[in-house]
């Protein structure tokens, strides 16, 4: 394992970027630790690190994966999320555990988070849907990456048309979150799951104008024809 850690870290080291170097910290608000390598880097070293250890139990790839949160690098985070997801079609039940934890210890910033939730976490919603309603009380945390969390979980369900009453429950729990990260996480669920349900979130939206604040409801109807756009903003 100690291996594979030191590899993936000697790629990391080798791949930095000056520029993303220097301008990563603009990103977020919060103090972020970072080596500064281009995410499409990042991912590419995924991908050669997964072929090395596709032969290994799920368990020594979530040993990895729980290395690297631990480092608290926001890349090698990225490497962890990437790695969890390529092993999808193993996922079982007692895996929610770990992905849960993931995401109260380790997740620290709102690229980490979206990154986890959008893609593992979403990923096994869906194969596990009863799951859904434990993921929806998320958003009941005082914990504000578990919040955001909760929503961004399902964006890519959403696009689909799933888990609406899911989704409408989280908006109904955030509706007033004063955390504008937390504003944006519901936002950004309510514009995918009007993919497919556009005339129902206009409609959420339009019974909770008075008191959602403005930049959730923006998100909210950003993929709504114009008109539909305007009737909203009206104040």
């Amino acid at each position: 394992m100690k291996n594979i850690l030191d590899k993936i870290r000697i790629e990391l080291q080798n791949s930095i970027d000056e520029k993303t170097q220097n301008s990563n910290q603009n990103f977020f608000k919060e103090k972020i630790k970072f080596y500064g390598v281009k995410v499409p880097v990042v991912h590419n070293i995924s991908k050669n690190v997964f072929n090395q250890i596709d032969k290994f139990s799920k368990k020594e790839i979530f040993h990895i994966c729980e290395e690297l949160w631990k480092s608290g690098y926001i890349e090698e985070s990225f490497i962890a999320c990437d790695l969890s997801y390529y092993i999808r079609k193993d996922y079982e039940p007692c895996d929610f555990t770990v992905f849960e934890s993931w995401l109260e210890k380790y997740v620290n910033n709102w690229a980490s988070c979206d990154t986890l939730c959008n893609h593992t976490i979403g990923e096994f919603i869906e194969m596990y849907p009863d799951y859904s309603k434990i993921v929806a009380n998320w958003a009941l945390s005082k914990n504000r990456w578990v919040k955001r969390g909760a929503a961004v979980t399902f964006i890519i369900p959403a696009r689909k048309g799933l888990f609406l009453d899911d989704i409408f429950k989280i908006a109904d729990i955030l509706l007033i979150d004063t955390d504008d990260l937390v504003q944006k996480g519901y936002g950004w669920m309510l514009k995918a799951a009007s993919e497919k349900y556009q005339i129902e979130v206009f409609n959420y939206v339009m019974s909770k104008k008075d008191v959602m604040p403005r930049t959730a409801l923006r998100y909210a109807i950003e993929k709504m024809p114009q008109e539909l756009r305007i009737e909203a903003m009206k104040k």
